[in-house]
């Protein structure tokens, strides 16, 4: 529902308060509770960690595809470093 105020500016700034005052609060407290809902992050699996490390990456020398990580020889590397 809709209500209707009327009067001066001096006068609805006194009953609504300051509008920068609540604007800036609302964003501050949304961020505490943003910052304390967030999830607890799970542990990464073995492959994800051997990923993350630069010096695991294996790359495409020449071809289209030169430049991008090989996954399938980072996977076979991978599947024997763990033996």
């Amino acid at each position: 529902t809709l209500v209707r105020i009327e009067g001066t500016l001096d006068e609805i700034r006194e009953l609504m308060g300051d509008v920068k005052r609540t604007a800036s609060t609302v964003k501050s407290t949304s961020k505490k509770v943003a910052k304390a809902a967030t999830k607890t992050r799970r542990k990464l699996s073995s492959w994800q960690r051997y990923i993350k490390n630069k010096s695991n990456h294996i790359k495409f020398k020449r071809g289209e595809k030169k430049g991008r990580l090989d996954l399938k020889a980072m996977s076979k590397a991978f599947k024997r470093s763990s033996k």
